[in-house]
Parts: structure tokens; sequence; C-alpha cells
């Protein structure tokens, strides 16, 4: 069985979504109609805070079928997706595999910030989340959006708004503005119903337009 198989075996789901899909329904025109389209499925982590993460820098800037194929690549370079073991394989291999020379310096970036100990991994259960997006920014290829996935799918933080996300600007238009230009205060302004489960709000608009749920 290979690495990936592995952090995919037990998927761990958030234990306010059924909550939060009530609170919505009741407060959102959009997400009463949403919600039921989508049955059971909701949000679910993959459980590797390494591999989270670096499955967000390959993502970067390319398309999720994209993403999923060089990340595929990528992790047969290994028998295990640790830091360690990361750090150990040759710039020439993971390049071979897709990356491009800047995301193979990020990758090494984010292992060599876990190896030594740099991302307090413990202490990210009591820290709130701008103070854990500063921690995460300060790894070079990290900026806020790439936190905020991380926020999303691997802590499962309930109310994350990633206004740099194309998906939640493209999907609010369709949805709220019949495809008009959505600006981010409008969008803000939108979601002002969705507290204090925006997250799960950016997680069917995700769905209206892409009904396979993605995972980091």
């Amino acid at each position: 069985m290979s690495a990936t198989e592995l952090i995919v075996v037990s998927p761990v789901v958030p234990s306010y979504w059924s909550d939060a899909c009530k609170h919505l329904v009741k407060k959102d025109r959009v997400m009463k109609r949403l919600i039921p389209q989508f049955g059971q499925t909701c949000l679910q982590s993959r459980g590797d805070a390494f591999a989270t993460l670096a499955r967000s820098v390959v993502g970067q800037q390319i398309s999720v079928k994209a993403a999923q194929t060089v990340w595929d690549r990528f992790t047969r370079l290994s028998d295990q997706m640790t830091p360690a073991q990361v750090l150990r394989l040759k710039i020439d291999d993971m390049r071979a595999a897709g990356l491009s020379a800047r995301k193979v310096e990020y990758l090494v970036d984010v292992a060599l910030h876990f190896d030594s100990g740099r991302v307090h991994v413990e202490a990210w259960a009591g820290m709130d989340d701008e103070a854990i997006i500063d921690e995460l920014v300060a790894i070079r290829g990290i900026g806020r959006w790439t936190a905020e996935m991380f926020l999303i799918f691997h802590l499962m933080r309930p109310n994350v708004l990633p206004l740099d996300d194309v998906g939640l600007i493209n999907g609010i238009s369709k949805c709220y503005f019949s495809g008009d230009c959505v600006s981010r205060s409008d969008a803000r302004e939108v979601a002002l119903a969705w507290v204090p489960y925006r997250t799960v709000a950016t997680w069917y608009i995700w769905r209206s337009l892409d009904p396979v749920p993605v995972a980091y």
C-alpha cells in the first residue's frame, strides 16, 4: 500500500457540520437550495499536516486534475511522505515528477520547517486562525490562500473565508449575482449571513461549481 493510500483510509469529518448546515439553511436562501443537493457528503481531512501543506503547494496555480497527477508522481518517489523523506529526495527526481523549480524550493522549505520544529504543530489547537496563518506564511511559498486552505482542509476551522480563492468568488457571482462581477467587499457582505460557519458555506459554493469534493 502506498503512502497516499495510507492517509485516506480514515478521513476525519467536522463535528459541527450538521449544526452548520441547519444554521445556513435558516439564514441564507442560496444555502437553503444548495445544501440538500449534496446529501451526506461533507468536508474531510486527510489528517496529516505536512502532506496537506505539501499538496497545497503542488496545487498552486494549476488545475485540480493536473495537481493530482503531479502529486501522484511526487508521492511515488518515497515510501513515506514525511518531511525527513522529502529532504532526502533528489531535485532532478522532483522536477521529473512535474514540479517546477520554484515548487521544489517551496516543498523543501516546508519540509525544513516541519523537520526543525519551526512550526508548532502541537500548539495549533489552541491558536486562533490568524496566529496560525502568520506562522505558516513565514514558510517560502505559503501565502494567505494556502494557509487558509490548510485551516479548512487540515484543521477544519469552521469560520474561514478565503477571499483570494477564485472558485469562491466565481461561485458567489454565479449563485448570488447572476454571473455579474463580484468584488471582495461583495463577497464579504454575502458571507455575513454565513457566520460562524463560513467554511461550510464556502465548501458548498465550491460544490455548486464542481460537485466532486476536493481534498488537500
